[in-house]
């Protein structure tokens, strides 16, 4: 449905049925798009050794490369792991292994609603299934899903984030104010959200428990970011001990995952404190599925939400 559809839609049906409204926009909030990958991401993906893993019923599309303790690459909404790929030969040739893949909902993977938390938990399951990260490096939705994730128990020893988010209401509002919902809406349809997770959003906000991390952060965010603006890259940075922000110009949202100037200072940032001891090489799983022990630690949410920059 084009955008003028969907205005209408929520303008006539919210004015008739708010309830049916609010269930009718919370279910649109959490379906992301599925954008076609690049011809050059499709390249990488080509060299990289490609794995399905089965978690939470839904297949999973993952890849790895090279050799060395790993790196995760994680990508926001609406996007894919292919996004990130332009890490992929710079952390390999610094002597990582490279993981990426498509969250459920997204890319190749399987399903079609998506939420932070499972978003989160998935960051877990993948990384631990595919060995254990020694980083990683996180776009937008991504950074979120990420920082959740170390809240709940992940362990890394170092984190990049690119563009991230910081507050779970603004995502709600841009939403909002794209399709034409109006206040009452928009909070009806949070508070829906909310009851669903049994969580508050208030408590999703990465400045909320950021000062409780100690995973030493790069942040990179774009002076002109429209899709998550950068004071919230820079409340990330005051609330995270030890957080570096480093501003970009010209590069916005997506072009400064390809940037030379944030790829050679992220990978630089990860190898000054990559361990010399021996972790695991390229391979994944033998058999492709992720241990169910790992499935039911991390992901016990299977409905959600989402879009950049928001929840």
């Amino acid at each position: 449905m084009a955008l003028w559809g969907v205005r209408a839609a929520a303008r006539s049906l919210g004015a008739v049925a708010p309830g049916l409204a609010a269930a009718w926009s919370e279910r649109l909030f959490l379906t992301p798009r599925r954008p076609r990958r690049s011809r050059t991401a499709e390249a990488v993906l080509a060299r990289g050794q490609p794995r399905m893993l089965r978690v939470e019923g839904e297949d999973v599309a993952v890849w790895s490369w090279g050799e060395g303790p790993r790196v995760l690459l994680v990508h926001g909404w609406s996007g894919y792991g292919g996004q990130l790929t332009a890490f992929v030969q710079p952390l390999v040739d610094a002597g990582f292994s490279v993981v990426t893949y498509d969250a459920p909902g997204h890319g190749a993977s399987s399903g079609r609603t998506s939420s932070l938390p499972e978003l989160a938990g998935m960051v877990a399951a993948v990384g631990e299934a595919t060995g254990g990260p020694y980083a990683v490096v996180a776009h937008s939705f991504g950074a979120a899903a990420t920082a959740v994730a170390l809240r709940d128990g992940m362990k890394v020893e170092r984190a990049v984030f690119i563009s991230p988010p910081a507050d779970p209401l603004a995502g709600i509002r841009a939403f909002a104010d794209t399709v034409g919902l109006s206040e009452a809406l928009w909070r009806r349809m949070a508070a829906r959200i909310e009851a669903r997770f049994d969580m508050r959003l208030a408590d999703l906000a990465l400045p909320a428990f950021a000062p409780g991390l100690d995973v030493p952060l790069r942040i990179f965010h774009d002076v002109g970011d429209r899709e998550v603006p950068l004071e919230a890259g820079e409340a990330v940075a005051r609330a995270w001990p030890g957080a570096k922000l480093t501003r970009t110009e010209g590069l916005g949202h997506f072009r400064i995952l390809y940037a030379p100037e944030v790829l050679s200072p992220a990978v630089d940032f990860l190898a000054e404190g990559r361990p010399s001891n021996a972790w695991p090489g390229p391979e994944l799983l033998a058999n492709g599925h992720i241990d169910p022990r790992i499935a039911e630690t991390h992901l016990t949410l299977k409905t959600g939400v989402g879009h950049d920059g928001g929840w």
